[in-house]
């Protein structure tokens, strides 16, 4: 732990923890601080001004990422017929029906996300005990329940992004790798900040992007100025 402790300090060596950076700044002080072993997820954390305890502040959505999250998405479809065959060649990692829903309810859950056809909906409705609090539940509002499975499955291979607002009205996600350049991360930064605006829910009242703060997997925490994710 004493290792461990120093060499936090060490690397949070030259922030301000009270103060607020520019995005770009941000981005770079937290690339030149990965330092571990393996490449590093760039996470970000915005603190919302939502009480997600009421409907209508729930904060929830889908993004594209312009150059992807650099992570292997494993994806499972429920579908049959003509619909199974386009997730398997759009390159879907598993495809099924009942004998999905088994694997699922056996603990076999080698996936990351979750795409069904609509008419999959009451037998996927089996597993919203499993899946849902796993953020897996197929959902029509971020294009997990279509009938456009292939696209469905290139999005979320090629950077398609879920976000949805916890308990304590925080949205977080990883928006790429250490070993991106600053441009690109601050490219899906700018992205995934657009969309969570996008997402505003009607009840929000007063300041409703709070703080900001982005960080690698292993690396201290870096708080941004909102005013400067705007896209320039």
């Amino acid at each position: 732990m004493a290792k461990v402790a120093k060499r936090m300090q060490s690397i949070s060596e030259g922030i301000d923890r009270e103060k607020l950076y520019a995005a770009d700044e941000a981005v770079r002080m937290v690339k030149e601080r990965a330092k571990a072993k393996f490449d590093e997820t760039v996470e970000v954390a915005f603190n919302l001004g939502v009480d997600p305890r009421h409907a209508d502040q729930m904060v929830r959505g889908v993004v594209s990422l312009p150059n992807g999250t650099g992570r292997t998405v494993r994806v499972a479809v429920f579908a049959r017929g003509e619909k199974a065959d386009d997730a398997q060649k759009a390159g879907a990692d598993v495809v099924g029906a009942e004998d999905l829903v088994e694997q699922v309810q056996n603990g076999q859950i080698n996936f990351d996300r979750v795409i069904a056809t609509p008419d999959m909906m009451p037998l996927v409705g089996r597993l919203g005990k499993i899946l849902g609090p796993r953020g897996m539940m197929p959902n029509p509002k971020v294009g997990s329940v279509t009938m456009d499975v292939a696209k469905a499955v290139k999005d979320a291979k090629g950077g398609s992004v879920e976000f949805r607002v916890e308990k304590a009205g925080i949205v977080h996600a990883g928006i790429g790798k250490a070993s991106f350049s600053e441009e690109a991360l601050i490219e899906n930064l700018r992205a995934f900040t657009e969309a969570v605006n996008r997402a505003k829910p009607s009840g929000a009242k007063g300041s409703y992007l709070q703080r900001v703060t982005i960080a690698s997997t292993q690396g201290p925490g870096v708080k941004i100025d909102v005013s400067s994710l705007s896209a320039s």
